[in-house]
């Protein structure tokens, strides 16, 4: 099974959350694993925030970004992103982990519950990781 990490699941990690085993289950035993880069820089962000420290933030961005396949989205991805959030309810990011999802016939990882409600739709296919 291939997967798509949403912010969401990095952050249950590097904050060491609840969901933290369950995403390193799911990504162990995942074929392959991917992030767009647009939800990297949501990680970076918000990381950057709560440690207050960008410099820092940036390299470990950089070094998580090598140990997943990484996506510089393609204009292609811009407008099934841009037409998941015309639709209204996600964030510009969470749009471009369901785009990404579904370009990759993937599992999309996340707690996110404006993503989670959206498993099934148009081919999405979602991981609810708050769930045990």
């Amino acid at each position: 099974m291939n997967v798509v990490l949403d912010s969401w699941a990095v952050i249950a990690v590097w904050w060491n959350e609840p969901a933290a085993a369950n995403v390193a289950t799911l990504v162990d035993d995942a074929d392959q694993v991917l992030m767009s880069w647009i939800n990297l820089g949501e990680v970076l962000y918000r990381e950057a925030r709560r440690s207050g420290d960008l410099v820092t933030t940036t390299e470990r961005i950089r070094r998580f970004a090598d140990t997943v396949n990484a996506e510089v989205p393609s204009s292609q991805l811009v407008i099934a992103a841009a037409a998941w959030k015309s639709r209204g309810g996600l964030s510009y990011a969470d749009a471009f982990a369901a785009a990404t999802a579904i370009h990759h016939d993937a599992h999309l990882l996340t707690g996110d519950p404006e993503l989670v409600a959206l498993d099934g739709v148009d081919r999405l296919h979602v991981i609810d990781l708050r769930a045990g």
